[in-house]
């Protein structure tokens, strides 16, 4: 779990450098505007992606499949690092099938 977070955390100062911005109005507690970045580092799509790129060879595509609809910030945050990281980033939800590569979702960013 610590080398997932440390990657997770470096993929998140990437991503921030290249335009990336959490949506943070997602988060419905009532906490700081730090705080609630955190929350979307939790995801457990962000925290699944991070780790099949640990686990993988560099360049090879990644799958991740879940149970669960994909929020607004998790479809843009896999498209900063599928752009990052050079590689597809397939991802299929309860309701739609997403596949990423070089930044761009076929979804045409339908969530």
């Amino acid at each position: 779990m610590i080398e997932i977070c440390a990657e997770l955390n470096r993929l998140s100062w990437l991503m921030c450098g290249v335009g990336y911005v959490p949506y943070t109005k997602l988060v419905l507690h009532d906490v700081e505007e730090e705080e609630k970045v955190f929350h979307l580092c939790q995801h457990s799509e962000k925290l699944a992606i991070t780790f099949g790129l640990t686990k993988t060879a560099p360049g090879t595509p990644l799958g991740i499949i879940k149970n669960m609809w994909v929020c607004e910030d998790c479809l843009s945050s896999r498209k900063f690092i599928s752009k990052i990281v050079e590689r597809a980033i397939m991802v299929r939800d309860a309701n739609h099938f997403h596949q990423i590569e070089d930044g761009v979702c076929s979804c045409m960013d339908y969530w």
